[in-house]
């Protein structure tokens, strides 16, 4: 979905509630602060690209995570490309319906 429709869409969809997220040195805490945060953030000229390196399930099959490597692309206002790359950490948790959002990222 972030490829297909964007970042800021694809984060929201498949935040949790009661979702948080380290960007840069804050946490923001639950799916509405989630959203804002993307809302203020340009959706044109940016790119997330990842891979998992390692997917796990518990036992119970409610909580998972995934982690790897990321980069991100962004044009800045000279259309030159910035690069930033880094690990990423996500925890996934199975709500009631049966789908998967996560709870931290």
């Amino acid at each position: 979905m972030a490829q297909s429709e964007g970042i800021q869409k694809a984060f929201i969809h498949f935040a949790a509630d009661s979702s948080v997220i380290l960007r840069g040195d804050r946490l923001l805490k639950g799916k509405e602060a989630i959203r804002l945060h993307y809302e203020s953030v340009p959706a044109k000229g940016v790119k997330l690209e990842w891979t998992p390196d390692f997917a796990d399930v518990s036992g119970s099959g409610d909580l998972g995570y995934t982690f790897g490597k990321y980069t991100f692309l962004k044009t800045d206002s000279t259309g030159h490309m910035i690069r930033s790359t880094g690990i990423f950490h996500t925890v996934w948790r199975r709500q009631p319906d049966g789908h998967w959002k996560f709870v931290w990222d």
